[in-house]
């Protein structure tokens, strides 16, 4: 299971500031997580065309080849955030 946060205009995009998710097989990393995501259409598939997008994996910045495992906390946000 990974923790998934999303931030700023993400969060209100998606209607939501975070979920638990179990790991879809074959995900082993940002990218791979961020299709996963993607595939469940409508607003979700906008997540993986935002522009810049950035993440992190427990509170380090990562790129769509940080790998994701099990018990991970993972962070989407657009590049510019505000309060």
């Amino acid at each position: 299971m990974v923790k998934i946060l999303y931030f700023a205009s993400l969060r209100e995009k998606l209607g939501t500031s975070g979920e638990s998710l179990e790991l879809p097989a074959g995900v082993a990393d940002v990218g791979g997580l961020l299709a996963a995501l993607a595939a469940r259409g409508g607003e979700w598939e906008s997540l993986a065309a935002v522009r810049n997008l950035k993440s992190a994996v427990n509170q380090e910045m990562a790129r769509s080849h940080t790998p994701v495992k099990d018990g991970d906390e993972v962070a989407f946000f657009p590049p510019v955030t505000g309060g």
